[in-house]
């Protein structure tokens, strides 16, 4: 019998962290859950709780990396080891360069790349130090490749993710540490919801082979697939998972 695996996961209390966290309590691992809101953080950890799984909540600001740490170091008290990393949590705002406030340009840098980075640090290095084979993943986006108007301080934050993941593969290759992204497209996620009041939501399913969203399951499926053994070959890569949307552009 394999045995049950400890996955870490960042922006776990919604959209496709929670989505995750619940997949991977289905499938039996011990789950982390770490978000910087506690009231939905501890209802995700009710319901895996509630359905027999094994969680624990810690609530976390990805952009304080003694926080990320003390995440590491809770998590790997409480179950004894940690094998998976995913550093999911982002935060996103419509704006335009000349209009970018900079107060929430840094927030939004801060959460979106600093707190990867940290995530990468704080995991690899305990990964390293207990000898565990692990696997950390980072959400990037399409628009870590593709440009969209009012959008600059997400695009920057996105695109930086690609090369991060690409470079600490490499780095933490010699430790059997793998290092892979995942790219969403157009997600039914509180972010995207933020488009409705402006009718881009329509535009967005239009955009797409299914002309629908892609569901925060869809992706947390996609996660899933990439922590197992079977996902082994795939190191310091960037899966599109946006429904073919960058397909032929």
């Amino acid at each position: 019998m394999q045995q049950k695996r400890v996955v870490v996961i960042t922006g776990g209390a919604s959209g496709i962290g929670k989505e995750t966290a619940l997949k991977f309590a289905q499938k039996g691992d011990a789950v982390v859950i770490a978000d910087y809101d506690k009231g939905k953080g501890k209802e995700t950890l009710q319901k895996i709780e509630e359905a027999g799984g094994s969680a624990l909540f810690v609530q976390t600001d990805v952009t304080k990396f003694e926080e990320v740490e003390a995440l590491i170091e809770e998590t790997v008290n409480r179950f004894g080891r940690i094998d998976v990393m995913f550093n999911n949590a982002g935060i996103g705002r419509p704006t335009s360069i000349l209009d970018q406030d900079l107060e929430e340009y840094h927030r939004i840098i801060d959460v979106n790349q600093h707190g990867v980075t940290y995530g990468i640090m704080a995991a690899g290095r305990k990964m390293r130090e207990l000898g565990i084979k692990g696997v950390i993943i980072n959400t990037a986006s399409i628009f870590s490749f593709l440009a969209s108007p009012g959008t600059y301080a997400y695009h920057a934050t996105k695109g930086a993710v690609v090369m991060m993941t690409k470079s600490a593969a490499l780095d933490l290759a010699k430790y059997g540490i793998r290092v892979v992204a995942i790219a969403p497209g157009f997600v039914d996620t509180p972010i995207i919801q933020g488009y409705k009041d402006n009718g881009m939501i329509e535009g967005m399913k239009a955009k797409t082979m299914s002309r629908e969203l892609t569901t925060p399951k869809q992706i947390a499926d996609m996660v899933y697939l990439l922590s197992l053994e079977e996902a082994g070959a795939v190191n310091g890569s960037v899966i599109m998972a946006d429904d073919g949307y960058a397909a032929f552009k």
